[in-house]
């Protein structure tokens, strides 16, 4: 499918994977698009999503500018800066960090002593640090404040507010839509979405960003959940979410049919990009799955195998039917980092910010790219058509974007 240089009938949705740290990996990635357009993300993308250290990203590459509100604040390279500076400060080594979890596991099931569990902290790196990154990236946007259309999923654990649901008092906005059931308790998932005009106006909920942004991404076992309220223009109000890493439920698959298609006009077209953090996903013998037993199937020793399933079942469930469904306007960017025999794979942990794991990020963004040269090159096209007209920068003389792509990106001059 071809995309003119003024095609006005294309909405182009951008998904970024969590991750933790690995979050380098598509921030290395948009600033090689950045680098090559000589645009900034948010002059080339209608959509933003995608959960955990996406959503970090996300929000960032639609804060506007304080000198001029129609461009962003950040590139992507500013956010690649962000996470070599900070990661090792929201994740400080700390070796006993899995010991002190243990004994607050022991110490919940056997001598409850409360003494212990603020010393132990369950195990959780201080939620602290990471919440004063967010504020100074963010400062006191809202998510109705973002450049371009935003979706920040969180997963809400506490459904004491949640009201009985009938058919009757069904709308777009609630946080799960449901038909003749009942919804007084229990978990479920919440998009925060801030949809822009021409993709149906719906009230945005009033949220700080870096609270949407810290629920996304409260990683279990890393950090605690993190209590935020939204208000809601509608009768609602104003709610209490105590939210998870968006990553327990989002995928493409999920993200687009959950949270998008409502508000896409059906005469446009649609592309979705979607950013690999590195793939985890393996397979196991049946064998060596029968030898895990039943603890050792959620042992961080054996890198926590049903949670790693369990996070990637649903996209595995979904993915065929969805690039049937999306054809050539699907593009995706990932592959395992599974063969740590190599050398050069990013960590599978993602609290890991240590010097070399940062390079190894760095080269595997690098090396994927490379090895889909073409494909690259395509979306480049595609996005700095996307542009809007009032942002386009002026093309340098003699100079054609797609043959340009890769001397610039190899340094040619």
């Amino acid at each position: 499918m071809s995309f003119g240089a003024n095609s006005q009938d294309t909405i182009v949705i951008l998904f970024n994977y969590g991750g933790g740290m690995r979050g380098l990996i598509p921030a290395h990635f948009m600033a090689k698009i950045e680098e090559a357009t000589g645009l900034r993300m948010a002059d080339m993308v209608d959509v933003f999503t995608g959960p955990s250290t996406a959503s970090i990203l996300n929000a960032a590459l639609n804060i506007p500018h304080p000198h001029d509100p129609t461009r962003s604040k950040y590139r992507a390279r500013h956010m690649v800066k962000f996470y070599e500076r900070e990661g090792i400060k929201i994740f400080p080594p700390d070796r006993f960090r899995a010991f002190r979890g243990l004994l607050h596991d022991f110490n919940n099931r056997t001598m409850r002593i409360g003494q212990l569990n603020s010393l132990l902290r369950q195990g959780h790196y201080d939620p602290s640090y990471l919440y004063k990154c967010l504020s100074e990236l963010y400062g006191d946007h809202k998510l109705g404040q973002s450049l371009r259309s935003l979706v920040i999923p969180v997963y809400n654990i506490d459904g004491e507010q949640l009201h009985l649901a009938t058919e009757n008092d069904e709308n777009e906005d609630s946080p799960v839509l449901t038909q003749n059931n009942i919804r007084d308790e229990g978990s479920h998932a919440v998009w925060l979405r801030h949809m822009h005009t021409g993709m149906h106006d719906r009230p945005t909920p009033d949220v700080m960003l870096r609270d949407a942004v810290m629920a996304s991404a409260a990683a279990p076992t890393f950090f605690p959940c993190h209590h935020f309220d939204v208000n809601y223009d509608d009768e609602r109000g104003r709610m209490f979410y105590s939210g998870i890493d968006g990553s327990i439920f989002d995928n493409p698959c999920i993200s687009y049919h959950g949270a998008l298609r409502p508000y896409l006009p059906p005469d446009k077209k649609v592309i979705m990009i979607a950013l690999g953090t590195g793939s985890t996903q393996r397979s196991y013998k049946k064998d060596d799955w029968n030898k895990l037993g039943g603890l050792g199937v959620v042992d961080p020793a054996n890198n926590l195998p049903l949670i790693n399933i369990l996070f990637h079942a649903p996209e595995s469930a979904l993915i065929e039917s969805f690039s049937m469904e999306m054809g050539d306007n699907f593009y995706s960017f990932n592959k395992s980092i599974l063969d740590q025999g190599s050398g050069n794979c990013p960590s599978m942990q993602i609290d890991d910010a240590s010097p070399q794991n940062l390079k190894n990020m760095a080269d595997f963004t690098a090396g994927m790219i490379e090895e889909n040269q073409s494909r690259f090159d395509e979306i480049c096209n595609i996005l700095a058509s996307r542009r809007d007209q009032k942002q386009k920068q002026p093309k340098e003389k003699g100079t054609d974007l797609l043959g340009g792509l890769k001397n610039k990106l190899l340094g040619r001059h």
